[in-house]
């Protein structure tokens, strides 16, 4: 009998964009996203993928304190899940309505050092990076997620000292091309995963046909994954299975299990196991998962590379 094939199914707990405040159990505290992430790994996570929010407003956070409490929080609890932490903070350039030369109200960019430095501290398995600038909204705010290429190599390269891996989330064709390129000159190690983020707006569409075309874009060899915002959350889940890719859930993208009815991250972890049983594959442990991607397994870690 031939060996099913293994996925890794990442849950995206709470993120730190905007987010609807009537969902009654959405994570904020860094204990609230703990609980969170092990709801997901009891559901049937391979990894978990964790940003941090401030703990009375709510908002979206990159504050090193934080990540650190979280960090703490889930090791001490045993996560045996990856730990992938963001590392997409620092990066928002808001301008001003009068002149797009000016930074508006809200804007946040960070030198490299700042914006990786809960990297450097909390040495996660995995952390993004992601290999894009684009025209983004939050809520109603228009913004540019800005990375220039100097950032992207210093960041890779501090990720590569680190012993980190950087999970390369592409949002566009150039992206792809750009992280090729960060390949070449050796600022990732293989083998290379690639997360493409479908759905956002202004970003790419959310279907097969876009998928398939990135995909033939990648490095050989290339592991890579993709998921969708709101309600596509789950058909690319079936899509990515479907044409040899990985998957990721979680609140992050997507509130909803049906309209109206909200979700906890367990359940969309739950929703996409079945999914990708039901297509004839199985979903990763988190050690098989270390496999795949070339990291130590969990009782392993600090020997050599890992981190």
């Amino acid at each position: 009998m031939a060996t099913k094939r293994k996925v890794i199914l990442t849950c995206a707990v709470t993120g730190g964009s905007v987010y609807n405040r009537k969902h009654p159990k959405f994570p904020v505290t860094p204990i609230q996203i703990a609980d969170a992430a092990f709801e997901a790994q009891d559901a049937g996570a391979s990894a978990v993928h964790l940003h941090v929010r401030e703990p009375i407003t709510g908002d979206g956070s990159r504050d090193p304190a934080l990540f650190r409490e979280l960090t703490d929080r889930v090791r001490v609890r045993g996560l045996k899940a990856i730990l992938n932490l963001t590392c997409g903070g620092g990066a928002v350039f808001i301008p001003t309505a009068e002149n797009d030369s000016i930074a508006g109200a809200g804007t946040d960019v960070g030198s490299v050092e700042n914006r990786t430095r809960h990297i450097a501290e909390n040495k996660p398995e995995v952390c993004s990076l992601d290999v894009t600038t684009q025209n983004q909204m939050e809520g109603d705010v228009e913004l540019v997620y800005i990375h220039s290429q100097r950032t992207l190599r210093e960041m890779a390269k501090t990720f590569l000292n680190l012993g980190v891996k950087p999970e390369i989330e592409v949002f566009a064709p150039g992206d792809v091309l750009f992280a090729n390129q960060m390949i070449a000159e050796g600022l990732f190690r293989p083998p290379y995963f690639f997360q493409m983020v479908l759905g956002t707006r202004w970003g790419l569409p959310s279907d097969a046909e876009t998928v398939i075309y990135l995909k033939r874009l990648l490095p050989p060899g290339a592991l890579w994954a993709a998921f969708g915002i709101g309600a596509m959350q789950m058909p690319l889940v079936a899509q990515s299975v479907v044409l040899g890719g990985h998957a990721r859930v979680g609140l992050e993208d997507n509130l909803y299990l049906q309209r109206g009815v909200f979700a906890t991250n367990g359940e969309l972890v739950a929703r996409a196991v079945r999914i990708i049983e039901d297509l004839g594959a199985t979903v990763a442990t988190p050690d098989e998962a270390r496999e795949i991607l070339g990291l130590p397994l969990q009782g392993e870690r600090g020997r050599g590379d890992g981190p």
